[in-house]
């Protein structure tokens, strides 16, 4: 993104930047660090799916945990002076840098290159903010973002994945082809946040797709030969400009909804401005459709692929799927990872971090660690502890969503046991990021008459 259209960005947002914007440290060390030979960067690894990949990541969890790596191919804004970043690949390593978020910040960004500020805090809210700032956000979300209000909408749910699957089913009985995301996954998650916020059908679509493409700068597919920035300016912009008529409509007219409760949220006397609800729904309509879509669609491939497994989630539905769903998030692995950026020396892994370093934890090769899970390439519902990174290695970003997005998963595959017990599904076509591991459709057989 280039400063012009950083500064159009933030016109448009009517965003105010002082000029005491917080810069990163630097240090003359980083530019002269020879690479490590097992690339980690390139547009290559990043095509390869996670079995493919996990080989790479098992030899520098083995010998390298914390390896020095250059700057990453597919980047949304190409820094010629970009030197590289540490990536952190043992599960072990990774929950340190999650815990210690004095020394290892978000508030230069989560993602591999650096973001102007006004689109981190237009985009990602909370994601890339430290304490005090942080804290303060989050808590004013949080209070209305609670398992009471989770519990609230439980039969909603489950009433919504009832029909969509039968919607499902009976397509399939006219005689029509089904794709498992675009005719089961992507449903659910979307018609949740709008119910949850308020959205109403007609805009649903439309938030949907700019929440795609906030995350689509590194895929060919869904960025169709367009600038990666301009695309997630237009996307963030879309997404701020439907919720501030919606924030205004609900100061005249509040609702029974939590976008409503955002805008009349208040904790020891502060509230949210426009600004921060606006940046706070583009990162739940990310986090709201495209995780649960993507980790239901890849369960449901696993699933097929592994027919025993089916067979005992089938036998005893109840019983067994808290422990499934931690195992549909760790096989899944569908946030791949997210940078902080070292702002003290440290120690980590046998390297010495030092001030203005980026350091990516790789979440996908954590969640296979063989020191942590036994037999990691297996996909075993069973598994207890299943301390996968689904939602981050701890520390104070662990994801605020989970229950919801359990509950979800769960409604989901209760359904299909129900309507589509022996559905198969045929191979999924993989998003292309080295953020998301997604799934852009999958053909899938409901296995009814």
């Amino acid at each position: 993104m280039t400063t012009t259209e950083g500064e159009l960005f933030a016109a448009d947002l009517d965003w105010d930047e002082d000029d005491s914007v917080d810069v990163p440290p630097t240090n003359d060390v980083a530019a002269t660090r020879g690479y490590d030979p097992l690339n980690t960067s390139s547009d290559a690894f990043w095509d390869l799916d996670l079995p493919q990949r996990d080989p790479i990541f098992a030899e520098l969890r083995h010998d390298r945990p914390v390896s020095w790596q250059p700057p990453v191919e597919s980047a949304v804004c190409p820094d010629p002076d970009d030197p590289g970043y540490w990536a952190v690949v043992r599960h072990a390593d990774i929950v340190e840098v999650s815990q210690n978020s004095d020394v290892f910040v978000s508030r230069y960004g989560v993602i591999f290159d650096m973001l102007p500020p006004v689109f981190l805090e237009s985009a990602t809210s909370f994601l890339s903010m430290d304490n005090p700032q942080h804290h303060k956000l989050r808590r004013l979300v949080s209070s209305v973002f609670t398992p009471r209000q989770i519990r609230r909408i439980e039969s909603d749910i489950a009433s919504r994945a009832q029909r969509i699957v039968a919607a499902a089913v009976a397509k399939h009985r006219d005689g029509a082809d089904l794709d498992f995301v675009d005719d089961i996954a992507r449903h659910l998650p979307t018609e949740m946040f709008g119910d949850m916020f308020g959205f109403p059908e007609e805009l649903r679509p439309a938030v949907v797709h700019a929440a795609d493409e906030t995350q689509a700068w590194a895929d060919p597919v869904l960025l169709a030969g367009r600038d990666p920035a301009e695309v997630q300016i237009e996307a963030a912009l879309r997404i701020h400009d439907i919720t501030q008529e919606l924030i205004d409509e609900r100061r005249a007219h509040p609702a029974e909804d939590l976008l409503s409760a955002l805008v009349q949220a208040e904790v020891d006397g502060e509230m949210l401005s426009d600004f921060e609800i606006g940046s706070t729904m583009v990162l739940f309509s990310v986090a709201a459709n495209d995780t649960t879509r993507h980790t239901s669609s890849l369960a449901a491939k696993a699933l097929d692929d592994f027919r025993d497994q089916r067979d005992w989630l089938w036998d005893d539905f109840d019983g067994r799927i808290g422990l499934a769903i931690e195992e549909f998030l760790r096989w899944g692995s569908v946030v791949q990872n997210f940078r902080r950026t070292c702002v003290t020396p440290y120690q980590l892994g046998g390297q010495q971090i030092l001030p203005g370093d980026k350091v990516v934890m790789m979440y996908a090769s954590g969640n296979r660690d063989e020191a942590v899970f036994d037999n990691p390439n297996s996909f075993d519902l069973q598994r207890f502890p299943n301390p996968h990174m689904a939602f981050g290695g701890g520390g104070v970003h662990f994801c605020l969503g989970s229950q919801l997005a359990k509950v979800m998963l769960r409604e989901l595959f209760r359904e299909i046991r129900t309507q589509a017990p022996n559905f198969t599904t045929g191979e999924p076509e993989l998003v292309r990021t080295n953020f998301i591991r997604g799934v852009l459709s999958m053909p899938f057989d409901p296995g009814v008459a």
